[in-house]
């Protein structure tokens, strides 16, 4: 379908994929304090967007950490107000040598833009600022709809500065609907909304032995060994069926309706292929009682992801390790209260410790899952949209993954998120070569710029 921003995104094809290279070119790795005075140029980037697209009242908002990025445009009076949201943070790139192109020179092979931070977020949102522009340019500096811009620089290291500033500022961020793009198309072509997310629990668990390390020949056999001690624990949280040993984790875990469900067995899932081209295993773990999607979709999860501990570089030392760490996380599902599943954690941990081994448990960050109602009559309105560009009927999915943002516009605005994102499956978030396909760029600022329209004249 053609829509009137067609000949603005035409005219601009070149200059629009100039910018996003040009922002995808600062390295705004949020997790590293070497890189903070990049974190605030790719600030200050945006916010330049937002003055170049005509928004007002633009705003770098200083934090504990990284720069929030806020912008407003309110001159439509009697229509609705959509909350636009997107991070400019991306993760380290490493391990540099897996990379084909540099990180942070973009580079375009197969129809797909190569950088980190392509998919995850600065494409993705940079898609909304240009359908402000486009629209802004098609009807003369005015726009269908009010909207506000709320962009942070923390997303990638738990988004700690922009959940203390969303309660603290409820009256200035009213809005009707929020809209993220920060997911992805179900499978090449398929415009889809997602209504879930799960949440996300990331813990550390500490353990400790011994004073000291200590000479295995001298103590092995009496003495307790940290490392082992944390395998120990860790080995007890799921059984061989991959279900949760925790007390309690289950209790208000609720099932998807057979009508998601419905939805869910038709979609275009292939496991062998999500086995072998995508988790690149042997085989699938979990609970197999429970389809694949479901598990990654719609359960909980308990996952290890590193730990460190005594020695591990070449040659060998035979020592007993005094400490180790491990860095755990749950994901959880909509319903389940996170405060009450870290109790439950902490209790179990306590319980499970094996003899000679203290632990402490420290919780880094927490969010709780998200259920949108697909029926809102915003998030239709967005389906139709989508399908009107993409040509297809939209479908709803949930993610495995947490937007922990969504949660807190949902708690302190009172308000559902439109989760419309224009990513692949396989464009490699958080991995080397990530991509971004350059024709969903366009497509997306098309679909967006078409919300806006269709949700400004229906009200």
């Amino acid at each position: 379908m053609t829509t009137a921003a067609h000949p603005f995104v035409e005219r601009n094809r070149d200059r629009l994929l100039q910018e996003l290279m040009d922002f995808l070119r600062i390295p705004s790795i949020s997790t590293l304090p070497e890189h903070k005075g990049d974190v605030r140029r790719a600030a200050q980037f945006v916010a330049a967007a937002l003055r170049d697209a005509r928004l007002e009242n633009i705003e770098i908002i200083e934090t504990a950490r990284h720069p929030l990025v806020y912008a407003d445009w309110l001159h439509a009076p009697g229509k609705p107000t959509v909350l636009c949201y997107g991070h400019y943070d991306v993760q380290p790139p490493d391990p540099l040598e897996l990379w084909e192109s540099p990180p942070f020179e973009p580079s375009i092979r197969g129809g797909n833009l190569y950088a980190r931070g392509a998919a995850d977020d600065k494409g993705q949102m940079y898609m909304h600022i240009k359908a402000v522009q486009a629209l802004m340019e098609l009807h003369a500096g005015k726009l269908p709809v009010n909207v506000k811009f709320l962009i942070e620089g923390e997303e990638e290291v738990g988004g700690e500065s922009i959940s203390k500033y969303v309660p603290a500022n409820q009256d200035k961020l009213r809005a009707d609907v929020a809209l993220v793009s920060d997911t992805a198309l179900y499978a090449d072509g398929i415009p889809t909304l997602c209504v879930g997310l799960r949440g996300l629990v990331y813990t550390e668990i500490e353990a400790a032995g011994p004073a000291r390390d200590l000479h295995s020949g001298l103590y092995g056999g009496a003495a307790p060994n940290a490392v082992y001690g944390l395998i120990e624990l860790l080995a007890k949280a799921k059984d061989s069926n991959g279900r949760i040993r925790i007390p309690g984790l289950y209790d208000r875990v609720q099932a998807p309706a057979p009508e998601e469900k419905a939805s869910w067995a038709s979609l275009p899932f292939d496991q062998d292929a999500f086995l072998h081209h995508e988790v690149g295993a042997t085989a699938l773990t979990g609970e197999a009682e429970f389809s694949v999607l479901e598990r990654i979709w719609a359960r909980p999860t308990l996952e290890v992801h590193g730990i460190a501990g005594g020695f591990t570089a070449a040659g060998a030392k035979t020592v007993i390790p005094a400490k180790a760490t491990a860095k755990v996380s749950l994901r959880l599902v909509p319903d389940q209260d996170p405060e009450q599943i870290i109790r439950a954690y902490r209790d179990w941990v306590a319980a499970n410790t094996p003899a000679g081994i203290r632990t402490e448990v420290k919780v880094l960050s927490s969010s709780p899952g998200v259920l949108v109602n697909p029926a809102q009559p915003a998030i239709q309105i967005a389906a139709k949209a989508f399908s009107d560009i993409l040509g297809r009927p939209t479908v709803f999915t949930r993610s495995g993954g947490s937007i922990p943002i969504v949660g807190e516009f949902a708690q302190h605005l009172k308000i559902p998120t439109i989760l419309m994102g224009f990513g692949l499956p396989d464009d490699g978030l958080h991995s080397p070569n990530e991509k971004y396909r350059i024709s969903n760029y366009y497509s997306g600022i098309l679909t967006i710029a078409h919300f806006f329209e269709r949700y400004g004249s229906a009200s």
